[in-house]
């Protein structure tokens, strides 16, 4: 019989076939790093989640889901997995959340500069009729009405291109900043709604958004980008939008 090779060797192999990957410390299903999140040891002896993957040290998975990060919490996985002690904080499930908005708001003020993104429910309610819009930003805070209106533009839209023999599209709603979140990412005050025309900075924004999405939703992710967008989507039998 064969013997099995040793653990580094098969992630070389790994690596060369079909490029890294990890398994989750809670699950110990392999998967794809884009599907987990990296955490390592901080210099000061706590766990530091690495989202960007850039941390030096020896790193340790979790699926990108926060009921797994706070089960690998409640089990200890991390620190068995790295085989030291470390300082796990109670609250982490909660600052890697807080981490991601923050980069997903950081990413889409990359996208304001770089003029993709019109803020105001005319210019909001244009883009949408134009074809040419990537996503819609609706402020969690913001009126039943506005989300509504926002809703009926939609619907319009993808009538418009039914009629026209066009494939349908569906375009993401996104509504996880507050208002207040909307106006430090785009320098402008009292923001509700904001369109996001395509490029590289507005795809650089959805896929941290849709990353997010995973994460709040248990990793329902291992689905289409598409298909996670849904979580923010507008809901096409009603007038306002999915929470």
């Amino acid at each position: 019989m064969k013997s099995a090779a040793p653990r580094g060797e098969r992630e070389t192999r790994l690596d060369r076939k079909d490029g890294p990957e990890r398994s989750c410390v809670v699950t110990r299903t392999v998967k794809s790093p884009d599907d987990l999140i990296r955490f390592v040891v901080g210099p000061d002896g706590s766990l530091v989640p690495d989202l960007r993957r850039k941390l030096p040290g020896r790193g340790v998975w979790a699926s990108l889901s926060a009921a797994t990060v706070t089960e690998a919490i409640k089990r200890r996985a991390f620190e068995r997995s790295l085989k030291t002690k470390v300082f796990v904080s109670p609250d982490l499930a909660a600052m890697i959340d807080g981490l991601m908005l923050k980069d997903a708001q950081q990413a889409l003020s990359m996208a304001n500069k770089a003029g993709l993104v019109q803020a105001g429910f005319a210019k909001v309610e244009a883009m949408i009729g134009s074809g040419r819009c990537a996503a819609v930003i609706a402020a969690s805070d913001g009126a039943e009405d506005g989300h509504r209106k926002i809703g009926q533009a939609l619907r319009r839209a993808e009538f418009a291109r039914e009629e026209a023999g066009l494939k349908p599209r569906k375009v993401p709603v996104v509504a996880i900043f507050a208002g207040e979140d909307l106006e430090l990412a785009l320098g402008k005050a009292h923001v509700i709604h904001a369109a996001l025309a395509p490029g590289p900075a507005a795809e650089g924004f959805l896929s941290r958004w849709r990353r997010l999405v995973r994460y709040r939703t248990d990793d329902a992710g291992a689905v289409e980008p598409d298909e996670a967008a849904v979580t923010d989507s507008v809901d096409p039998d009603s007038d306002t939008t999915i929470p």
